[in-house]
């Protein structure tokens, strides 16, 4: 008997080792097929649409996350659109539609089979270009901290369309229309996003951010995935349910959603409660201010400044800072040279040219904006109080083109040369005190009110 059993025993493990392996059927689809194309080719077009303008948003987590959602929305959803309408006509072109009628799986399993792993490879490739997003502006960043909200519903926004395409390929039966479709897309979110701003509809569109400065509600991003998720489960159903009707549930849904995005309007944004405090340097006359979401900036700002505020140590009637907030300055004090947007002032985290922003800052104490006109006498004071304390960089152009201009223009900068040299060739105290005069009529524009010199 023991021997019986064993032979047995021996028997079905052999036939159990030659069966043929069962597998899942979605393990094919995410293996093989369209779907990791699919993925490829959404990480190379946002990787490169992103490389491309790299200056404008690296080193700065607001402007990454709105680079990457307006990459992710005015080409990544196209993208998956034109993926999921293609997958979805795979059994059309390889005639296969009427053999898998006769399968055991309904219309609903067979789509989602087929749409699902394509859209998890579609989402791993938005994955994988945010990662290297972050990663690229990590090393650079001057402040703030990473925003994963809108990345989560980037990725929900993408899934949608990919579902929402794979229903128009089972209907469309034509070769051009995941194309098609994708240049639709592009083409209408771009009109939707960028038209008219009394476009009451432009809060719909899954590409709209409020601007650097600015974060959504907190149910806004919820209405978002409700309104594209929702539209695209009602495609699926209405398609392939068996009872069509329950594809009303998600469609009035994504209507609710939708409703009440348009209705709050501009009330979907307000500013980022960071954009409204900043990080200072008091040790400097005047006191040196920069925004707290570049808070990692100001001992390069600082550094910049170091050699107009050293002149100006001592000097009265000052404003008291420079200050880097949302809107105008407050009383008493003057605009910092601008820090955005990132790929001028600033790149990767660094300023550009310390010395132009230390003239910029040097203009904004004493420009004389507010004057409709400026007295020339007035003028050759400005231009020496700017020579000693933060000249332009282009002063040395600026002084050879008047050297070779008419007589009239080399009078001027005679006349301009002599004042610089006056202000230049006073005692320190004397310079302090005169400086102090001319600063208390920096907003007068005629010469009677401003100090000789």
């Amino acid at each position: 008997m023991t021997l019986v059993a064993e032979t047995a025993e021996t028997a079905d493990s052999a036939e159990r080792k030659s069966a043929p392996r069962l597998h899942h059927p979605l393990r094919a689809e995410f293996a093989r097929g369209f779907g990791p194309w699919a993925g490829a080719a959404v990480l190379l077009t946002l990787a490169v649409a992103l490389a491309a303008n790299s200056k404008q948003w690296q080193g700065g987590w607001a402007e990454t996350r709105d680079q990457l959602h307006t990459a992710a929305g005015m080409l990544g959803v196209p993208l998956a659109l034109a993926a999921g309408c293609w997958q979805g006509g795979r059994e059309r072109r390889r005639r296969t539609g009427d053999l898998l009628e006769t399968a055991a799986r309904g219309p609903l399993a067979r789509l989602l089979a087929s749409a699902l792993p394509l859209a998890l490879w579609v989402v791993a490739g938005y994955a994988a270009t945010a990662v290297l997003a972050w990663l690229a502006t990590c090393y650079s960043a001057t402040g703030d901290s990473p925003y994963l909200v809108a990345p989560l519903t980037d990725v929900v926004v993408l899934a949608s369309a990919v579902l929402a395409g794979q229903a128009v390929g089972r209907l469309v039966a034509w070769r051009l229309a995941a194309p098609l479709l994708a240049a639709g897309a592009y083409v209408g979110l771009g009109a939707l996003s960028y038209g008219s701003s009394n476009n009451s509809y432009i809060p719909l569109s899954p590409v709209l951010d409020g601007g650097t400065i600015s974060v959504p509600v907190w149910w806004q991003p919820l209405a978002m995935v409700v309104w594209t998720g929702g539209l695209a489960v009602a495609a699926v159903l209405a398609y392939a349910a068996r009872r069509r009707a329950v594809a009303l549930l998600p469609l009035a849904a994504a209507a609710a959603a939708g409703a009440l995005l348009v209705q709050t309007g501009e009330g979907l944004w307000h500013t980022n409660p960071l954009a409204r405090r900043q990080v200072c340097d008091t040790s400097t006359t005047p006191q040196i201010c920069v925004n707290a979401r570049y808070g990692d900036l100001l001992p390069q700002v600082t550094d910049a400044l170091s050699g107009l505020s050293g002149r100006l140590e001592g000097v009265r009637n000052l404003p008291a800072r420079w200050e880097d907030l949302p809107g105008r300055p407050a009383r008493d004090t003057v605009e910092l040279p601008m820090i955005t947007p990132l790929g001028w002032s600033v790149v990767r985290g660094e300023l550009t040219d310390p010395r132009e922003y230390a003239w910029a800052a040097g203009m904004a104490l004493y420009g004389r904006g507010e004057c409709d006109r400026t007295d020339p006498r007035v003028g050759r004071i400005d231009d020496a109080v700017e020579n000693y304390l933060a000249p332009s960089p282009l002063e040395k152009h600026s002084d050879e083109v008047y050297a070779k201009g008419s007589e009239a223009d080399r009078a001027e900068l005679r006349e301009r040369l002599k004042t610089r040299a006056r202000l230049t060739a006073m005692g320190e105290e004397e310079r302090r005190a005169w400086l102090s005069e001319y600063f208390a009529t920096a907003d007068e524009c005629t010469p009677s009110e401003v100090p000789a010199l």
